[in-house]
């Protein structure tokens, strides 16, 4: 018996954002100051602010992994969801 291929669930997939590549699981960190911002871009407008250290866990990412969309995990917009820009995020030890 082999080892069984892990997939995304159903109902999680169906509510991604077209054109979203999936990154369950991922915790990050925000690494200063960003906007949670409503599509992955600047031109989209600002949901709010996460602060240095803000937790976010993605669910997808932009091809390049620029952006992330996911969840607040942390602070005054926890449980919102929104997108990041990558290069202010790292991975939570």
């Amino acid at each position: 018996m082999g080892a069984g291929i892990a997939t995304a669930p159903t109902a999680s997939a169906a509510s991604l954002p077209k054109s979203c590549i999936p990154a369950y699981g991922v915790p990050n960190k925000a690494t200063e100051a960003v906007n949670l911002r409503s599509g992955p871009g600047t031109k989209y407008k600002s949901l709010g602010i996460l602060s240095k250290g803000t937790r976010f866990t993605p669910s997808c990412m932009t091809k390049g992994a620029s952006w992330l969309y996911g969840k607040v995990g942390n602070g005054p917009n926890k449980g919102k969801n929104g997108w990041v820009y990558g290069a202010y995020m790292k991975q939570a030890v």
